[in-house]
Parts: structure tokens; C-alpha cells; sequence
């Protein structure tokens, strides 16, 4: 896969290409994505994605209101260098780009800049200024500059069609087997291990306190974890808690994202670590004592190992 910094000098044959944010890149992404290689395999081309940075929510907000993404930048070039595709274009996202219309993004970028000549576009798929151009309105511009229109259908689970929405629902909700599912791949949060208070060591489970990489990226549910946590080239098992720790630390405001990393006891600080959530195994509770957290903490290693194996 070969990726582009904005549409300048590219030189693409016969391009098949769709349009998305994709975040995620998830079982309904990669059908899609799927389609497009062999699209553009049978038409003789090259298969070509194009996604946008910063997402457009952050750009026009400033913020996110409260609401995350499922994968970083770098996680999705990972993810779509997985599908097979020949060229991930990334965009810079900016309000020049966000005031246009669809018509205008299809005569502009996909025929003038790129040389579309075979567009694919998800079940949902809306592009162009405020998210005007739904698959009608991109079907009667890309006629009048000879792009031919494709839509691809959703890929449907128990819950119904799979979507970022679905699957960061399922994320807060604590739901990681559905999410994992739905995603095709284990969720995870990549972090730098900063200091913490120690509290884990005093219970006798030193973890490592994280301090995710992007500041947008979605913390599933308050809560414990068993997890698998790559460490350098090693993969460990463990398990993570998510919360504001209310046994022994009463007037904690911040989330904390701690993770005992099982049988390591390492100064991990400075380190960088990914952890990939497995399992749910409960609720943040308050406990009468640290003795009783302590013995819960016990049982949910144990828990933990079974799971995870």
C-alpha cells in the first residue's frame, strides 16, 4: 500500500476508489474495502482509498463534545494496509474542504485531481459540504462527468448493520466481545506508562498507570478487564482497570487507566505499551476495605487467566 499526503502528482491507472472517515476499519469497512479490490482488479486499475485528517468532527468543533474515535490515524494505516488496498490518500481536513459540495469535491478532487474512474460508496455513505451528498445526489453529479457509482451494501450482525456508531455503543457500554466481533480484530488503547501513586503495589498489584497517545481515542466502559498487553515484542496477559479507584482514593476526579501486567514487575515508566481488551469481568465497585479490594483483585486475576488462557 502506498500512501499519499493530499491528492498533488499522483499518477494513478484506472482508479477505483471510495471516500470515508472509515473509522475503525471494521467488518463492514473492510466489505467494502473488499469490493474495491476486486473492482478494481476486473477493471484493470488501481484501488484507491481517501480519508481525512483531523476528522472533520474536531476540525468544525474544536472539540469532540464527548465523543472518541475507535482508531488513531496510524492505527487505520495499519488497518487498511491489511486489506490490500494499492494507495491510502489522506486529506487534510480544512474548513476550505469542509464548505464544499459534493458536486463540486467530485468534479474538483475525484475526476480533476485523482481521475476517478469507478466510484464505490458505503450503504450510508454521505460526503460534501454538512454532509449533504447522499448516494442520489453523488450518483446525479458523478453522471454528468462520466464516473460511473457503485453502492455497497451493509454488513449486518445480530444487532443489525455494523457501524463506528454501533461499535463505540458497545464500548461504553462494556460490551468488548460484541465490539471485538464487530471490528474483526481485538480493541486496543495504546499509552506512554507515567507515574502513578502506587496504589496497585500497596494492594499487591503494581500496575502501571497509562496516558493514552491521542487524547481522542475512546476509553471503553469504568470497569475491569482481562486483557493481553504488548510489551516490546512480548505479548502478556493482565488486566486493566478503568475508573476514578473509589475504595482508596475517594476524592479522584481524573479516569485512571491502570493495568497489571501478570508475573512482570518491572519499572515500566517512560515505556510505551498496548493493551488489547479481551474481556469484561466487572463493574467498578467501592469496597469497605482494601483488604476486600485486594481479595476481589485476586479473583479477578484468576478470572482473567481462564479467559484469556
Amino acid at each position: 500500500m502506498i500512501i499519499h499526503e493530499g491528492t498533488g502528482n499522483l499518477n494513478l491507472i484506472n482508479p477505483v476508489v471510495t471516500v470515508g472517515v472509515f473509522d475503525g476499519v471494521h467488518l463492514g469497512h473492510k466489505a467494502l474495502l473488499d469490493h474495491l479490490v476486486s473492482r478494481s482488479e476486473r477493471a484493470g486499475g488501481e484501488s484507491a482509498v481517501i480519508t481525512f485528517d483531523p476528522h472533520p468532527r474536531v476540525l468544525l468543533s474544536g472539540k469532540t463534545g464527548g465523543f472518541f474515535f475507535l482508531s488513531t490515524l496510524d492505527e487505520k494505516k495499519k488497518l487498511f494496509a491489511e486489506t490490500g488496498i494499492g494507495h491510502l490518500i489522506i486529506m487534510n481536513f480544512t474548513r476550505e474542504l469542509a464548505s464544499m459540495e459534493a458536486d463540486e469535491f467530485i468534479r474538483q478532487i475525484l475526476v480533476g485531481e485523482i481521475g476517478t474512474r469507478h466510484l464505490l460508496v458505503g450503504y450510508d455513505n454521505h460526503f460534501g459540504k454538512g454532509r449533504g451528498g447522499d448516494f442520489d445526489k453523488i450518483s446525479e453529479s458523478a453522471g454528468k462527468y462520466g464516473l460511473k457509482v457503485e453502492q455497497v451494501g451493509g454488513v449486518s450482525s445480530s444487532a443489525g448493520i455494523i457501524s463506528s456508531t454501533s461499535i463505540r455503543d458497545a464500548l461504553i457500554n462494556g460490551r468488548i466481545v460484541d465490539a471485538n466481533r464487530w471490528l474483526g480484530y481485538d480493541y486496543s488503547v495504546t499509552g506512554k506508562v507515567v507515574r502513578g501513586r502506587g496504589l496497585g503495589r500497596s494492594l499487591g498489584f503494581p500496575t502501571a498507570n497509562i496516558l493514552r497517545d491521542d487524547p481522542f481515542k475512546l476509553i471503553p466502559a469504568n470497569g475491569v478487564y482481562a486483557v493481553e498487553v504488548l510489551l516490546g515484542n512480548e505479548r502478556l496477559p493482565g488486566m486493566m482497570s478503568i475508573g476514578f479507584n473509589p475504595t482508596v482514593n475517594k476524592k479522584q476526579i481524573h479516569k485512571s487507566i491502570e493495568v497489571n501486567i501478570f508475573d512482570v514487575d518491572r519499572d515500566l515508566y517512560g515505556h510505551y505499551v498496548t493493551v488489547i481488551f479481551r474481556f469484561w469481568l466487572r463493574d467498578e465497585k467501592k469496597f469497605e476495605s482494601k483488604e476486600l479490594l485486594s481479595e476481589q483483585m485476586k479473583l479477578d486475576r484468576e478470572s482473567a487467566m481462564k479467559l484469556i488462557g
